[in-house]
């Protein structure tokens, strides 16, 4: 805690640093350099006010037992005692927020997300798990004021999706669906199973953030368009024109293609988004064999053998097998209420992060 508590001090003098320059005029006639500032000026608060809360607290404690070895009085010594027994509670809470604030934090946990679900082994009844779990992130989503969208889809003849594409928007969304990247498998009886046996399939979710064009943005002219008549659902007016979009990214081999909204304009403005996320991911990645090793690590391969959460319909089961989690909810989980599992990977998280720090430490 020493060695946090140093940095700590470091900390006060640059939030100090960061409020004066809030308030100066140079700053303030600079929009984007204010914004920038006031973020991080607000990314610090937090853990500056409770490091000041507790250096006051232990201030006090020293203070009390000052007078305490100087008071004669039992009644005021004993009151004094009992308020340093509370500050040493206090202080022990405040050690472990700051621990958490200190922590790492991901650059990407306030961006928006696109997440692509894909049915993988199981056919048909894969296909179908996939929607089930689109609609499980569309109504976790409507709980946390998140607004989704479609941007691709291929659906299936029996009303699942080989794989379908959402942008999810609002706040901290990549900080609490990161963790669903990987296999998913579903064990249940599939709607087709005359014999009533239960079947295994499974569905892969991968999660990307949003990358803003302040982050990236693609040179047109190592872009691709065709655009083709929409073959998917839609309407008549879809089906007649070619609405559709297909852009690839001529560097990487990157493609994208867009059908689901009404006009081409509207499919190139989407393409364009989720092709930029991916061609912008596969540069952070260095090149093809690790996008290709990334990717695989978060989605794996969709066999039966790899999953990060296994969904049981008739023992109403979930099992996230990263953490040893089990909770008898499905049908709540099914729902959207997925709080329950995605603190328990949050607070995993940290708990591992903060065993590494307590090494570096050590």
């Amino acid at each position: 805690m020493d060695k946090i508590m140093a940095q700590l001090e470091g900390l006060i003098a640059h939030y100090e640093e960061l409020q004066e320059m809030m308030a100066d005029p140079e700053v303030i006639n600079d929009t984007k350099r204010y914004m920038e500032i006031s973020k991080e000026e607000a990314d610090l608060r937090e853990v500056v006010e409770k490091y000041k809360k507790f250096k006051a607290d232990k201030q006090e404690i020293a203070d009390n037992k000052e007078m305490m070895a100087s008071e004669s009085d039992p009644d005021l010594i004993e009151m004094a005692k009992a308020e340093n027994t509370e500050l040493e509670q206090e202080i022990v809470a405040l050690e472990d927020q700051i621990k958490l604030l200190m922590l790492p934090k991901d650059p990407n946990d306030d961006k928006d997300i696109i997440m692509e679900i894909r049915g993988a082994a199981g056919g048909d009844e894969a296909s179908l798990f996939a929607a089930d779990l689109l609609r499980m992130y569309e109504k976790y989503a409507e709980q946390q004021n998140w607004q989704v969208s479609v941007v691709d889809s291929e659906p299936t003849e029996v009303g699942g999706y080989k794989h379908i594409a959402i942008m999810i928007n609002g706040n901290k969304v990549y900080s609490k669906l990161k963790y669903e990247n990987g296999a998913h498998r579903v064990q249940r009886i599939p709607v087709t199973e005359s014999q009533g046996r239960v079947h295994t399939s499974t569905a892969t979710v991968a999660v990307m953030p949003e990358y803003e064009q302040v982050d990236f943005e693609i040179d047109p002219k190592d872009l691709r368009v065709d655009v083709y008549r929409s073959s998917g659902a839609g309407g008549q007016h879809i089906n007649k024109t070619s609405s559709a979009v297909r852009m690839t990214h001529l560097p990487t081999g990157i493609a994208v293609a867009m059908q689901d909204q009404r006009s081409q304009q509207q499919n190139r403005e989407k393409a364009l988004q989720i092709l930029t996320s991916r061609v912008y991911d596969y540069y952070e990645s260095q090149n093809r064999d690790q996008y290709d090793a990334k990717r695989k690590d978060a989605v794996g391969t969709g066999d039966r053998s790899e999953r990060i959460r296994t969904y049981n319909y008739p023992q109403n089961r979930v099992t996230d097998h990263r953490i040893g989690l089990t909770i008898n909810k499905l049908d709540r989980v099914m729902n959207g209420e997925m709080d329950e599992i995605i603190d328990a990977l949050i607070l995993y998280n940290q708990t591992k992060q903060l065993e590494e720090l307590a090494d570096q430490n050590g």
